[in-house]
């Protein structure tokens, strides 16, 4: 078992160092949600974390868009 626990500790180790980097291409980001999918990793958008800052970045329509446009 020490083996695989070896390959999950190295594939974790050499994602997030291209993600720090910034060499972190598409396929890499891709591979590193899966990896976090699989394990079952979430997080949870709080007061200004990283998640709550790209939900806030991202062009989701405001309640009020909702609204005018009768979706809801």
């Amino acid at each position: 078992m020490s083996n695989l626990n070896d390959l999950h500790e190295a594939l974790a180790q050499e994602l997030l160092q291209r993600i720090k980097s910034g060499e972190a291409k598409a396929p890499d980001l891709a591979v590193a949600a899966k990896f976090l999918k699989d394990n079952e990793i979430t997080a949870v958008p709080t007061n200004n974390n990283a998640l709550s800052q790209l939900l806030e970045s991202m062009p989701f329509p405001t309640e009020e868009d909702l609204k005018e446009s009768k979706i809801v």
